[in-house]
């Protein structure tokens, strides 16, 4: 099991080295991640933006930019659109975010016609390097999916689980977070908590243990699950943490990053091809942890499914 980024990035090493296609590549953050992915060996860059401005920055981070190729084009939607056919097409292996809003890398990534759609939800997924808990933390869904329902909860989980087995877990344990650890009927999270935890207890999520509704605190911590009184065997034990909407999940893991200076990365799940999905804030660091993790994804294969639909009803 893969518990710091640290080795993450060894792992790359029994990988063959992943073509990266970056949309929007000119910012010195971006760069600086390509030039550690090449220099540690896991990463060749295609590089989508405005040339002379890559060129300008690759020489002031250091970028040696005769291991890449540089796509000359100055409008960032355009340079989104031909970095995700680049990926569409064979020619690169994992798409990258560069300095682009979220919701316009999205909307290349979404296009019915040219996208990396496949059929299944696409979800968001935050490693956090949690080194007091002695593993990584996934948290999803804060940056795709605005206010999922109980359903497109249910495919979140699936993705994260498929995530954490990149990582080594074959069980992780799934907690479904909400303000309290108590059933209330006024608020909405804590029912779809009990019902995705029943949904567990039916066999209906393979491959790992859903529980909920926890507190953060209860999540991630066994003492306080002890103290109190909670009632499950992945009570404090939490692997990986189902937020309620997009702003519960963005908070919490910027808050680590930023308030607590922890180590993340940040990936999307689900796509035709792994995802690199940072802020535009984040430090190269961050972003050279989610190219490496990226790249564990390329070849691993899903098999387990989501017993759910209306066959099952």
């Amino acid at each position: 099991m893969l518990t710091t980024f640290e080795q993450v990035i060894a792992a790359t090493r029994q990988e063959p080295v992943r073509t990266v296609a970056v949309a929007v590549a000119e910012k010195e953050s971006v760069l600086e991640s390509v030039r550690d992915a090449v220099a540690a060996n896991i990463a060749r860059p295609l590089l989508f933006g405005c040339g002379a401005e890559i060129e300008a920055k690759a020489a002031k981070v250091g970028l040696d930019l005769s291991t890449a190729e540089i796509h000359d084009e100055a409008d960032d939607l355009k340079a989104a659109a031909s970095a995700v056919l680049a990926v569409r097409e064979g020619r690169a292996d994992i798409l990258m975010k560069g300095h682009i809003h979220t919701d316009d890398f999205l909307r290349a990534i979404l296009d019915k016609e040219k996208g990396l759609r496949t059929g299944s939800i696409m979800s968001h997924v935050f490693i956090l390097e949690t080194t007091a808990r002695g593993k990584f933390t996934f948290v999803t869904d804060g940056a795709m999916n605005i206010a999922p329902d109980l359903v497109t909860k249910a495919d979140i989980i699936m993705n994260a689980v498929y995530l954490a087995n990149v990582f080594g877990l074959e069980c992780p344990a799934v907690g479904i977070l909400a303000a309290v650890e108590l059933v209330d009927p006024k608020m909405p999270a804590t029912l779809d908590a009990a019902a995705l935890a029943t949904m567990e207890t039916r066999g209906q999520f393979p491959n790992c243990t859903v529980d909920g509704p926890f507190a953060l605190d209860n999540a991630v911590d066994e003492l306080a699950a002890q103290v109190k009184g909670i009632k499950s065997e992945i009570g404090g034990k939490c692997d990986i943490l189902v937020c309620p909407d997009i702003e519960s999940g963005n908070i919490l893991a910027k808050s680590f990053a930023f308030l607590a200076g922890g180590n993340v990365a940040g990936v999307l799940v689900g796509a035709l091809a792994p995802v690199v999905l940072t802020s535009r804030a984040d430090s190269a660091q961050a972003k050279l942890y989610s190219i490496a993790t990226a790249a564990l994804m390329v070849n691993m294969t899903r098999s387990a499914r989501l017993k759910i639909g209306k066959i099952h009803f």
